[in-house]
């Protein structure tokens, strides 16, 4: 398939939003239980403003896929049946449960304005902060599943495709949450640097296991079944058309086959090994910039692993338009 670069962004960026909240969270139900030390409110807010940014950011980025963005709203409409329209539903949900929990930290409220005392500290944002967690992994689920859904590319459709995106947003947010608390919260970079350590390296065993399965993928379809002659010798000599089309630019990613292979062991490195060398070393010598270097090439390594994601899916078609004599 043909990579589009708003839709690399779209789901890199929701990501790293997703993680983060889920880290904001989990730091937070840590410190009622005094597993971690309790951090001020700011903290939950600025963090929260962060993860609602990227998560903006990555709506904004959807727009330009958009050939009439204007009619963007009846994406929504298809809920029933559509992966798709799930996640455009979803998405506000999460932003929305995201920006209430900044909120009422912002506030400093809890139950206690509607008359219950539970004797819990931030009662009444660990509640909104469980809605928003639900809605997080049901964003992540709806977007992975627009392509594990797709029976007939046979990369995408695995519920690896599903745990790979659940993992890799996770961890790009863990990670950034620990840049984030290197400066707001110094002493909760080890809990957030160590489980970043350990979803990456959980990512990287589940990405690894993917790409050995589709490597042993074989394809269902050939020149016969794909032109419908059963003919033991057909050699094709033209894709079909005189220039090029829809077909020969969006169903084939158009890269050489060292491009290909390079890019695969680029997101390789920069997604999970060295995100993890820099972790260790910043938590090691204390030092917020190998925090920040290690989210910011995971990132980067992200946005390769994306685009070799869906350059990777060999759809059917390509038998009929991508070989030229």
């Amino acid at each position: 398939m043909h990579p589009a670069f708003s839709v690399i962004f779209l789901t890199t960026l929701i990501g790293v939003g997703q993680g983060l909240f889920l880290a904001l969270y989990t730091g937070e139900s840590y410190a009622v239980v005094e597993l971690l030390p309790a951090q001020n409110q700011g903290f939950y807010v600025w963090g929260s403003v962060i993860a609602v940014a990227f998560l903006i950011a990555g709506l904004i980025a959807s727009v330009f896929h958009l050939g009439h963005p204007e009619r963007a709203w009846r994406a929504a409409t298809c809920w029933r049946t559509s992966w798709l329209s799930r996640e455009v539903i979803i998405l506000p949900t999460v932003i929305g449960a995201v920006s209430v929990y900044g909120g009422l930290h912002a506030l400093g409220w809890d139950l206690g304005i509607i008359g219950v005392e539970t004797g819990v500290r931030g009662d009444l944002t660990l509640l909104i902060g469980l809605g928003g967690v639900l809605a997080t992994f049901l964003l992540f689920i709806c977007t992975a599943m627009i392509y594990a859904c797709i029976k007939f590319l046979q990369e995408w459709a695995s519920p690896l495709t599903v745990i790979n995106y659940i993992l890799l947003g996770t961890a790009s947010g863990f990670t950034l949450a620990t840049a984030f608390a290197s400066y707001q919260a110094p002493d909760l970079v080890n809990f957030y640097g160590g489980w970043a350590i350990i979803i990456t390296v959980t990512a990287l065993v589940t990405r690894a296991a993917s790409l050995i399965r589709n490597s042993r993928l074989r394809p269902k379809s050939s020149l016969q079944t794909a032109i419908g002659v059963r003919h033991t010798r057909i050699k094709q000599g033209s894709m079909g058309f005189m220039g090029g089309s829809f077909n020969t630019r969006e169903y084939f990613h158009g890269a050489s086959v060292f491009v290909f292979r390079f890019i695969k062991w680029i997101f390789l490195a920069l997604t999970f090994v060295v995100p993890v060398i820099l972790l260790g070393a910043g938590m090691k010598t204390d030092t917020s910039t190998f925090l920040m270097a290690a989210f910011i090439v995971q990132y980067i390594g992200l946005i390769a692993e994306r685009w070799f994601f869906f350059a990777q899916a060999n759809h059917p078609q390509n038998l009929y338009y991508q070989t030229v004599g």
